[in-house]
């Protein structure tokens, strides 16, 4: 029963996908046909993202009051309704009010379902579980395009996400029996699958038993905390602007950009899948290093003045990068700063994500709008370069703690 009900969990982070990646896809078209300029879709972005951390920030108090199942949902409910919306807003006002509940939704169900996730199944299937959300991130492109280039007209690509989110509505309520009884069954795996047989390699304030210290005075949280903003900015922006970028300065049709930037998503889908039969062999640390290094890569490949189908080729690189960076981070949490913060840590490094997520891919809109988004392949290999640089600075802390130890 416990796998078959992680399947209706994958299921779910699909429907958390699908419009993450609706808006850059379709932009190109939209803002033309509302007479709003290119950056805008900044400014709407940071309506989404902003719903979203609030709604992180006030998930564990909504989760134990209603439940996992409850909230998971309602918060899809949230965002089928807003996607509707999005199909029939006749101006940009509009599109902001509906951008408030898709990303109310969009936070609560995040950070429930990976609260629980982590609580009930094996660490692998963290990995599995943002493969999945890379699912749904790569196919709403795909839809979007399809639309765009059949009937022309992206409010049948809204339309018709918002009915497949209606479909897993109707999935998670007939499920919502189930979210208790399979907690009950797999509570005992709880320890293993949160610290992966790590916990001993917990912060000194955990083995020590000296005067409580505050998870923010922890070394090198603030590091964690910097790496997880530029994740989430890389991420974010490189998936907005993708389109924009291919349409305005490598001269492709809005269709064509579209797919192009699900391909993106793809590399980041199809990498998680494999992070989660890697993570057997090779630790998080690793992986994260890799990975940030790969992005990198990716991303100084779209800035060389190549052909347009090296953009292409420079997306899936970049997806592939930051495939296992996130759920291997929010893995190592216990391991780096110990079991006793590592809840509260957690919902900090969450919100910190979702930061930058708001202000990253507006910054580059507003860049852009003052000169060109031209300056998108620059733009992301520097914030690359951050991460890589913050991530391996919390490294060397975290080696010198251990032979301090």
């Amino acid at each position: 029963m416990a796998t078959f009900f992680l399947l209706i969990i994958y299921l779910a982070f699909i429907s958390l996908g699908l419009p993450d990646s609706l808006l850059g896809a379709a932009w190109p078209v939209m803002h033309a046909d509302m007479g709003e300029p290119l950056g805008t879709a900044g400014a709407l972005y940071m309506v989404v993202a902003a719903g979203t951390i609030v709604s992180s920030l006030a998930s564990g108090a909504v989760v134990n009051r209603f439940g996992t199942g409850k909230v998971a949902a309602i918060s899809c409910v949230m965002t089928a309704g807003a996607l509707l919306g999005f199909s029939v807003s006749p101006s940009l006002g509009w599109l902001v009010l509906f951008a408030i509940p898709l990303g109310l939704g969009a936070g609560s169900v995040d950070a429930g379902l990976n609260n629980y996730v982590a609580a009930h199944y094996k660490a692998r299937h963290m990995s599995w579980l943002h493969c999945f959300w890379g699912v749904g991130a790569t196919l709403g492109p795909m839809i979007m395009g399809y639309y765009i280039s059949g009937s022309g007209s992206w409010r049948d690509g809204y339309l018709a996400v918002s009915a497949i989110q209606f479909v897993l509505v109707v999935i998670l309520f007939v499920a919502l029996p189930l979210w208790d009884r399979v907690a009950g069954i797999s509570s005992g795996q709880a320890a293993s699958d949160v610290t992966g047989g790590d916990a001993g390699a917990g912060s000194p304030d955990d083995q020590a038993g000296g005067a409580p210290v505050k998870p923010m005075q922890l070394k090198g949280v603030k590091l964690a905390l910097v790496a997880f903003l530029f994740y989430c900015g890389v991420e974010s922006t490189a998936g907005l602007w993708g389109s924009s970028y291919l349409v305005d300065v490598k001269g492709l049709s809005a269709a064509t950009a579209a797919k192009w930037v699900s391909m993106y998503y793809a590399g980041i889908t199809i990498g998680r899948l494999i992070t989660g039969f890697i993570t057997f062999k090779v630790s998080n640390r690793q992986l994260i290093r890799y990975g940030q290094a790969t992005a990198l890569a990716g991303a100084a490949l779209l800035v060389l003045p190549l052909p347009a189908g090296w953009s292409l080729a420079g997306l899936m690189i970049i997806g592939l990068g930051l495939a296992p960076i996130f759920p291997c981070m929010l893995h190592e949490t216990p391991v780096r700063f110990g079991k006793r913060h590592a809840q509260t840590i957690m919902g900090y490094q969450m919100a910190v994500a979702y930061t930058g997520s708001t202000l990253m891919p507006p910054l580059l809109g507003f860049i852009a709008s003052h000169s060109t988004i031209g300056i998108y392949p620059a733009f992301l290999a520097i914030a690359a370069a951050a991460m890589l640089f913050f991530s391996e600075r919390l490294n060397g802390d975290l080696n010198r703690r251990l032979k301090r130890a």
